[in-house]
């Protein structure tokens, strides 16, 4: 064997770079901490350098001689990096088990063929191998896995170009899941197709939705979720005369409920006449000027835990134990509800070997590409309450791991697969179910034009003047921190499930505060098999959508304190609004969202007033403007009056 030197293979940049990662270390502490995380921080200053040290010995003539004498001792793969794919072969080789990287997948250069997965990196220490870029009409490759402990998970391969099978855009590879200490792998881009997507209804401006004609819009609706099969808001009976009863109460949006099972019951095989029984249900709300957020709803995973969501075939336990619990105790404490968790996350297989994290982005495309440029579509929203699986307890206990690494990959991926076919209807996303106890959240930036960050603020326990536990104040106050952080609307999707007024005040009023738009928890309690309203119907604004929402039928409490005055479209921006002992004021300039301009003198911003609230009329008081509808109007409708830049509105009951 030649003489070698330390140059030779490496041992002196690792050397180096041992000794730079430890300075550097001692001057991450004191550098950009605003803008890098802790797990960023890492990966710039120690793993990196280490990283390079290690593919530098790797790939030296004398670190290639002891790792081979290494491996053919052990029998075992032990250092080394993973052999890229082939045509053949299209799946990247894995990594040592001790260290290497995995190979990058074959990148297909056929018509409707997919690109290779990368290899995953087997070991403590390594990163996975990227996915390859697909064929035309064919999707990337997804990436590699990084090292259990410190490592990177591979980029998703772009999709090729053109229509897919389907007709629709190919999507991108997933990314590879990270190392404990790593950083997911990115989801690689979609395929684009000729023909431009339709642009839709509502888009976002900083802190607010807003219109076509750049007015802000606030939403105050109700959630219409039918849980059990067919999984179809019709099948409750909802219909025409409900759609005018929430009309004629002030309400403008309904979160529509899509249930994933109900809607893909084989692997890619989607049921097209529950989707045309949705879009009807959206078209209905519409002709009330009801706008729709499409929720494609969970609780509990699948039916298969006591729950619904997931179709069987997305279900994988690995045999853990299957207790039955009741709701929400199945949402914590089921180990194989937490088992099929972790392995969607993971986005293992499908039975047609489709990872199920991209069988999932498949669905959100086929939905969004039917709805593309409905006008009367507010958002989607990617999935309701998603579940950290067994990193629950630490992300209870304060752990970022879950919310950056699994839940923000996932919405970009998801996020994506929408963009392909709808450029601009709003992308709603939640954070993990914790956030609901009182955790804020660490999710980081969803990549993705327009997108809303959507939140839940139940009162579960009122303590009286005490307040609630958890802190309803809290949570909102979480939400509009992360929402502001991000320059995004922040909007209540779910509170209420009672008919406990001061359980229902408590979120209500906090959204107010911050100018949150809402849909409260639920229209109607029929078919809700996870809720925690004792009885059911106690959830209820209209107990039997079957029937006329009148009289009986109607839960005049909760209408009573739902049906509140309250801005709808605002041709400027809100400074403040508020409700209470039968006086609606609000206050707004007349500055767009964006900043830009301000609207013209006459400019027109309507408010709903519920006759409910005033049963015997109103009287109106305004400063900066004037008055343009009928006496008592359902809409109360305010022209801005030449050279003022800020309106005031007073209502209260006629006298």
């Amino acid at each position: 064997m030649p003489t070698a030197h330390a140059d030779d293979f490496g041992l002196g940049d690792l050397v180096s770079n041992l000794v730079v990662s430890a300075a550097s270390a001692d001057q991450a502490v004191a550098a950009s901490a605003e803008t890098l995380s802790a797990t960023g921080l890492f990966q710039q200053y120690i793993y990196d350098p280490l990283h390079a040290s290690v593919e530098s010995w790797i790939n030296s003539t004398f670190g290639e001689q002891v790792d081979h004498l290494l491996n053919t001792a052990s029998g075992q793969f032990l250092i080394g990096n993973g052999a890229d794919g082939t045509q053949g072969d299209p799946t990247g080789g894995a990594g040592g088990l001790w260290f290497g990287d995995g190979g990058n997948g074959w990148d297909s250069d056929q018509p409707d063929v997919g690109g290779g997965n990368g290899g995953d990196a087997l070991g403590f220490f390594g990163n996975g191998g990227d996915g390859g870029s697909g064929g035309a009409g064919a999707a990337g490759g997804d990436g590699g896995g990084g090292g259990s402990l410190f490592g990177i998970g591979g980029d998703g391969g772009n999709a090729g170009g053109g229509a897919s099978e389907s007709g629709l855009p190919a999507l991108g590879g997933a990314g590879g899941d990270a190392g404990a200490f790593g950083v997911h792998g990115a989801v690689g881009d979609y395929g684009v197709l000729p023909a431009s997507p339709t642009p839709g209804g509502l888009t976002t401006s900083g802190d607010w939705l807003t219109n076509s004609d750049g007015q802000v819009v606030i939403l105050h609706g109700l959630n219409e979720v039918y849980k059990v099969a067919p999984g179809e808001p019709s099948a409750d009976g909802f219909s025409n005369d409900d759609a005018a009863f929430l009309a004629a109460n002030g309400f403008n949006a309904v979160r529509v409920g899509v249930i994933w099972s109900d809607l893909e019951p084989q692997p890619g095989v989607f049921n097209a006449a529950y989707l045309n029984s949705i879009e009807q249900t959206v078209q209905t709300l519409g002709n009330h000027g009801i706008y729709s957020i499409i929720d494609f709803h969970q609780d509990a995973y699948s039916s298969a835990f006591g729950g619904e969501g997931a179709p069987d075939w997305a279900v994988h336990t690995d045999g853990g134990a299957n207790p039955s619990l009741p709701f929400p105790l199945n949402d914590f404490f089921n180990p194989a509800a937490n088992q099929a968790w972790d392995s969607f996350w993971g986005n293992v297989d499908a039975p047609n070997g489709i990872g199920l994290e991209n069988s999932y982005s498949q669905m959100l495309e086929y939905v969004a590409h039917a709805l593309n440029g409905n006008s009367n579509v507010a958002g989607f929203e990617l999935i309701n309450e998603p579940s950290p699986g067994t990193q629950l307890l630490p992300s209870l206990l304060g752990s970022a791991h879950f919310d950056a690494q699994e839940l923000t990959p996932f919405y970009n991926q998801g996020a994506d697969a929408i963009r392909a076919v709808d450029p601009s209807t709003p992308i709603f996303y939640e954070p993990s179910l914790v956030f609901d106890a009182g955790v804020p959240t660490h999710l980081g930036t969803v990549d993705a034009t327009g997108t809303v960050f959507s939140f839940h603020d139940y009162c579960e326990f009122s303590l009286g003047a005490l307040g609630c536990l958890p802190s309803v104040g809290g949570i909102v106050g979480n939400a509009e921190h992360y929402a502001q952080a991000q320059g995004i609307p922040a909007f209540m999707t779910e509170f209420g499930a009672t008919s406990d007024q001061a359980q229902l005040a408590g979120p209500l009023q906090g959204a107010d505060q911050h100018l949150i738009g809402w849909t409260e928890w639920a229209y109607s309690g029929q078919g809700d098999i996870t809720t925690s309203a004792n009885p059911p119907s106690s959830e209820s604004l209209v107990y039997n959508p079957e029937l006329p929402p009148t009289g009986a039928n109607v839960n005049t409490a909760n209408l009573d304190t739902l049906a509140e005055p309250y801005p709808q479209t605002i041709s400027g921006t809100p400074d403040s609004y508020s409700f209470a002992n039968g006086t609606f004021q609000f206050s707004y300039s007349t500055q767009e969202a964006d900043g830009l301009g301000s609207f013209p003198a006459g400019s027109l911003t309507t408010i709903a007033v519920p006759a409910v609230e005033y049963p015997d009329g109103y009287q109106v008081s305004v400063t900066g403007g004037e008055v343009v509808s009928a006496p008592n109007a359902a809409d109360l409708v305010i022209s801005s009056n030449a050279g003022a830049s800020a309106i005031t509105v007073t209502v209260t009951p006629a006298q």
